[in-house]
């Protein structure tokens, strides 16, 4: 795979991500080429899965690979964790966006897939997706024997990122505790596991795929948990101030539904202040990694700085 990390002067993250993004899309194609082309579920994917998105969680892993080693991941793999990880990513947005939900009509500027659909046909793309990804994961587990104690430890950690143990959990604990003032330290904890814990995993698995030794793994476990929380942060502050041409969904929906905030409880200059200080300690967990890492680091700073 080529990297654009060696070679330039000047890092351009813009690029790299066009290039990745580009590499990720046409895995995706070739997975939902293997559902069934006439199904109503099938459509209702292709309307989530293939509507764009910064494919941030994929980037990742692939940053991550390139980070740890000359040679890097075999690219085939590596593909497929990174669609992996998209598809779980894609079926969270389209449960998050259900009414029993966050009940949101758009997404990334397009109808959301029970507007699109229905809420059964939307509830079915989800399990579709959440059931595709494992699937695709173990495939291509039993293809590579002579790894597969490494195939299986991404497995287990994609899997507990994304249920109750991170994302499901964190979702759970997101909608219960509307109307209820939280501290800052269980909101700290709360998007750890429901924003934070997928983007854990996909820095994480990819530098396992690539033969990361277990003090890169920690460096690189704390560079993702302050990104995740960071992530989370400027996503509170953009549905305050953000624009919803440019965000391609609704802003203002955080406050109607009285939920628990960075700005509610920190104010919107300090929870800004909050992210930079976060994006800044991730940075600082990349001090021992070379060049190869400057991807990290660029979406690192891109992530306080985007407008969507």
């Amino acid at each position: 795979m080529h990297s654009f990390s060696s070679g330039l002067s000047a890092f351009d993250l813009s690029a790299y991500l066009k290039h990745q993004q580009m590499f990720v899309e046409t895995g995706l194609h070739q997975i939902m080429e293997s559902f069934p082309q006439s199904s109503r579920i099938t459509a209702a994917v292709n309307h989530c899965l293939m509507s764009g998105g910064k494919r941030l969680r994929p980037v990742l892993c692939i940053a991550a690979a390139e980070s740890v080693s000359i040679r890097g991941a075999a690219v085939n793999n590596l593909l497929v964790v990174a669609c992996a990880l998209e598809m779980i990513h894609t079926y969270s947005l389209i449960h998050d966006d259900l009414p029993a939900m966050d009940n949101d009509e758009l997404r990334r500027g397009k109808p959301t897939c029970h507007m699109a659909f229905d809420e059964a046909t939307a509830i079915l793309a989800g399990d579709a997706l959440l059931t595709m990804a494992f699937e695709t994961l173990s495939s291509a587990a039993i293809k590579e024997e002579q790894n597969l104690a490494g195939w299986l430890r991404i497995i287990e950690l994609i899997a507990r990122s994304s249920g109750v143990y991170g994302m499901v959990e964190g979702q759970m604990q997101d909608i219960s505790s509307e109307g209820n003032i939280l501290s800052l330290e269980f909101l700290k904890k709360m998007h750890r596991l429901k924003t934070g814990a997928l983007i854990e995993a996909s820095v994480c698995s990819g530098a396992i795929l690539s033969g990361a030794k277990e003090h890169q793994l920690g460096f690189l476990k704390s560079y993702a948990q302050n990104i995740g929380l960071a992530f989370q942060v400027v996503d509170d502050i953009l549905n305050i101030e953000g624009d919803p041409d440019i965000l391609g969904k609704a802003v203002g929906s955080d406050q109607k539904r009285n939920k628990n905030t960075y700005p509610s409880l920190l104010g919107l200059q300090e929870s800004k202040k909050f992210a930079k200080k976060l994006v800044k300690m991730a940075l600082q967990a990349l001090n021992d990694f070379d060049n190869r890492s400057d991807p990290l680091r660029a979406i690192a700073r891109y992530i306080i700085d985007r407008k969507k």
